[in-house]
């Protein structure tokens, strides 16, 4: 009996696993990144409608009580009964920050609007800022920015409020341009541009030339906007304008996004000088002219200089030329010595304005009666 051959057997193919396209794989990702932001938005959300109701209730509380000592007592013995029976994070000093965040935050509205960016731990930053429109700015600028908690450190620490023309208005206008923001997310100029501009993160010291400047900022251009701010992005360096043949070169060429305009900035190693304002000038209405896309609203100059005068600048009406003028400090005083000077400056510019505003009531009034 003949002996059988085996056959020889084909090897089965191995099914490859199908490879997702990229764009399925790219749009899961995205699904999931954005399910995941919004499920901790809304938790974080909760947690601080949850602190703000405790801290209001324990408010209502303490405030119905007369007596002096009823307040600490009955913090202390909130504390005990709630961390035993929810653990950490119920501490005195915590009740005590709740009642704080409830009494400078009173609007239930405001919170809900700005827990949906800012966390927690953002709060705990502002809530120790007595002033009222001063903590509203911080908050409403963090919001608007979405300043990381080290950021709104920053700006706090390095008395951005103090350096803004904003906090120089009188206290109803710094509300109304708080409310805008709020409201409407509308940002003035007089919330953007500030005075003076810390630029230490730049290394210079000593004598330094006006290119030199110029290219440490752009060395450091992430820092500079930072300081600047996020709104700012960078368009051009030393950008051409040519007039009759003539050509003259700006600086700095900025846009911002918010207020929808292109921002010259024009460098000075010195003190400002009335001459400047008419070079400026002469920036923006060429930009106004040839630069200026449709939508957008027109230029706004900034002419950054190692020093300036107030009387100058106010005598000259840079405001309604669309100017501002700030000083630049390459190496920072000692922060007391700075806070005074930010408030001289900030009560002396509200002197002057009141004092305005009653010259033109009296020359209203005089102009009423002649009549």
């Amino acid at each position: 009996m003949a002996k059988k051959t085996p056959q020889a057997t084909t090897p089965k193919k191995r099914t490859s696993k199908p490879v997702p396209a990229r764009s399925l794989l790219g749009d899961l990702r995205q699904l999931i990144a954005a399910a995941r932001e919004q499920t901790a938005r809304a938790v974080n959300s909760t947690l601080v409608t949850m602190y703000w109701q405790i801290g209001k209730r324990i408010r209502e509380d303490v405030l119905q009580n007369e007596r002096a000592e009823y307040g600490k007592e009955i913090l202390q013995t909130l504390s005990e009964k709630l961390t035993e029976e929810y653990g950490n994070g119920f501490t005195r000093s915590s009740l005590s920050r709740m009642m704080s965040f409830a009494e400078g935050f009173p609007d239930e509205r405001i919170v809900a609007a700005l827990s949906q960016q800012l966390s927690w731990s953002h709060f705990v930053e502002l809530i120790p800022l007595e002033d009222s429109l001063k903590r509203d700015f911080y908050a409403e600028l963090c919001r608007v920015e979405r300043w990381s908690v080290r950021t709104l450190r920053h700006k706090i620490g390095h008395l951005l409020y103090e350096r803004t023309a904003v906090s120089r208005k009188p206290a109803v206008l710094i509300a109304n341009d708080i409310a805008a923001l709020r409201d409407e997310d509308r940002l003035t100029p007089d919330m953007v541009f500030r005075d003076p501009y810390f630029l230490d993160f730049l290394g210079l010291s000593g004598q330094h030339a006006e290119h030199d400047l110029e290219d440490a900022i752009l060395r450091e251009l992430e820092a500079f906007i930072l300081e600047m701010g996020t709104d700012f992005a960078f368009v051009a360096r030393q950008k051409r304008i040519t007039v009759d043949s003539e050509d003259y070169y700006l600086d700095l060429l900025f846009y911002h996004r918010r207020l929808r305009c292109l921002v010259a900035i024009d460098l000075k190693l010195g003190k400002f000088q009335a001459s400047d304002k008419g070079q400026m000038e002469l920036y923006l209405r060429w930009l106004q002219k040839h630069d200026m896309a449709p939508g957008e609203e027109p230029p706004l100059g900034l002419i950054l200089c190692a020093d300036k005068s107030d009387e100058h600048v106010e005598l000259l009406r840079l405001n309604d030329s669309g100017i501002r003028v700030a000083r630049y400090l390459t190496e920072l005083p000692p922060k007391k010595l700075l806070e005074k000077k930010l408030h001289d400056s900030m009560r002396l510019a509200r002197e002057r304005l009141a004092h305005d505003e009653s010259h033109r009531r009296n020359t209203a009034d005089s102009e009423t009666l002649d009549q």
